[in-house]
């Protein structure tokens, strides 16, 4: 019998849509710890930084926010703030900090290091991902274009008092300070780290790092002095990498591993899925969730939309599916089924060779031309990689797999000129929060296409990054759906320019075992793949 707990590459998700019903016995505990085993090594703990499924849980639980959600919703709460307002216009919100919330390096945290770290994350030296996210803020395009290093929206009239003076209505403003870039850091402690802070991070969440052997594991132990009475409720995780997903399979069976980071193996997910323990472990859901390849415009020859247009119609996503064993269905565009605004009329690019070979044609390219497609080099990322591939060579193209770490993926990307195409499985995109500009902003608005950001394709229309401020601005509740209409057709026009192939919408799948405690949800948090605060080990 399988006593621990498996995490599926799907769970990757960032929201629980529809919270699963805890079951009665599932009363929180004190003390024990886990094992959670992955592939690749962490590549950073820095939350000005750091952006993938992997590192995103770990940071999330060193740092606190202002505000962030309650466990296993997308219901925002305040967090180091004990109480916040917001004007009427939606221009000016006024937080009242927590008193007595210490750092793990034994300061107290207070309003100044709010406003040091959001100019951190939008400082363009800092070259972190999360940047766009903030520019409702005043003063944003003063720093990310050089003239101050200061954001001028930002006020701390005393040590417990933070105001953000924003230049637009941001109706996704609260959500964007409870995602990871909004972690508050220490000057001191960021400053002493000399450009290694992602190494050594220090901050006031519900876990400290202790121990962190490169290549090997990372220890974190219960955070003793957090805020929150009786969180977390696990003692210590260790997280140990450099595991090869079957033999962290393997070893979870034997009671060795209770979370398998990068999942169950597709070749291994019918046997578990079938097996006389899988109805009671495997939790199935859909998900905010695209998988795509992105071509990168900047890189000849995908500069010419008509070949973007041609690889669109090159790829056979039902082929992809299949691989999945059923566990996603083709897509059509950025948007997933289930985000406000996707557009159920739309219908893309069809899957068609000839119409494929005639665009290239046009675009002078008869006989195809050799390029270059990167994926994570973890299962069953490469055996798509190598579908896309085929698809890719049965209309000339040649392209060439690079199947490298993801960090070294991520980096590719993020580097002008470097990845011509990108296949984004393990990596992206799952939603941040419930709302249609974070399919945008990150990934295809032109604040993402900045060295270090997540937007792959290099991709910038100036005149979208309009409307999609004005959807934005769209922050009146009375006009919820209109925004999502208008948000809606800013994706279906982005995809005449093509700079993406939306590939497939992923399920959530979760095994776990009776040995880890609370409802399902909280395994699948709305800003992280695996909550660490709110699991718990049965005693």
């Amino acid at each position: 019998m399988f006593r621990r707990m498996l995490l599926s590459t799907t769970t990757a998700a960032l929201f629980a849509l529809m919270p699963f019903a805890a079951s009665a016995q599932d009363t929180p505990a004190q003390g024990g710890d886990i094992v959670v085993t992955y592939k690749d090594d962490i590549t950073t703990l820095d939350p000005a930084i750091g952006y993938d499924w992997v590192n995103w849980s770990m940071i999330k639980s060193l740092f606190s926010r202002l505000v962030d959600y309650e466990p296993g919703t997308a219901n925002i709460v305040p967090s180091l703030a004990e109480s916040f307002t917001v004007s009427p216009d939606g221009l000016t919100y006024e937080f009242k900090l927590r008193k007595g919330v210490k750092f793990s390096n034994g300061r107290e945290v207070v309003a100044s290091d709010v406003k040091y770290s959001i100019e951190r994350a939008v400082n363009p030296k800092t070259q972190g991902p999360g940047a766009g996210f903030f520019g409702a803020i005043a003063g944003f395009d003063d720093v990310t274009g050089g003239k101050s290093e200061t954001l001028s929206g930002i006020e701390t009239p005393d040590d417990g008092t933070v105001i953000f003076n924003l230049s637009r209505p941001d109706a996704t403003f609260l959500h964007v300070l409870a995602i990871n870039f909004a972690s508050i850091v220490p000057k001191e402690a960021v400053e002493a780290a000399a450009g290694d802070f992602g190494k050594k991070p220090v901050g006031s969440g519900t876990f400290i790092l202790k121990d962190w052997t490169i290549g090997q594991k990372l220890v974190f132990d219960r955070n003793p002095d957090y805020f929150v009475k009786d969180m977390p409720h696990i003692d210590k995780v260790t997280v140990e990498v450099g595991q090869e997903p079957l033999v962290a399979l393997l070893r979870l069976q034997k009671g060795e591993v209770d979370i398998a980071g990068d999942g169950i193996p597709p070749a291994k997910f019918l046997e578990i899925k079938n097996s006389p323990e899988g109805a009671q472990m495997i939790v199935d859901g859909e998900q905010l969730h695209t998988g795509y390849v992105t071509l990168n415009t900047k890189v000849k020859p995908f500069d010419d939309v008509k070949v973007r247009q041609a690889v669109n119609m090159a790829i056979n996503k039902e082929r992809i599916t299949r691989i999945l064993n059923g566990r996603a269905t083709p897509a059509n565009q950025p948007l997933p089924p289930l985000m406000p605004g996707y557009d159920k009329t739309f219908t893309g690019y069809a899957y068609d060779v000839e119409k494929a070979k005639a665009l290239l044609a046009e675009a002078g390219h008869p006989d195809g031309f050799e390029t270059v497609l990167y994926s994570t080099n973890t299962d069953p990322q490469p055996r798509i990689a190598q579908a896309i591939q085929q698809d890719l060579a049965a209309v000339g193209i040649k392209a060439e797999i690079r199947a490298l770490a993801q960090g070294n993926v991520i980096a590719a990307g993020g580097t002008e000129g470097e990845a011509p195409m990108i296949w984004s499985g393990g990596m992206a995109w799952i939603a941040d929060f419930p709302d249609p500009s974070n399919f945008y902003g990150p990934i295809l608005g032109c604040a993402g296409a900045v060295q270090g950001g997540w937007n792959w394709s290099w991709y910038c229309n100036e005149e979208l990054d309009k409307r999609a401020i004005a959807a934005d601005g769209m922050s009146d509740p009375s006009k919820l759906a209109e925004r999502q209409v208008v948000w809606g057709k800013i994706f279906t026009d982005i995809m005449a320019d093509a700079p993406w192939v939306p590939v497939i919408n992923e399920r959530r799948v979760v095994a776990k075992s009776m040995r880890m405690g609370g409802p399902d949800n909280i395994y699948i948090d709305p800003t992280r793949v695996i909550n660490y605060d709110a699991i718990f080990v049965k005693q």
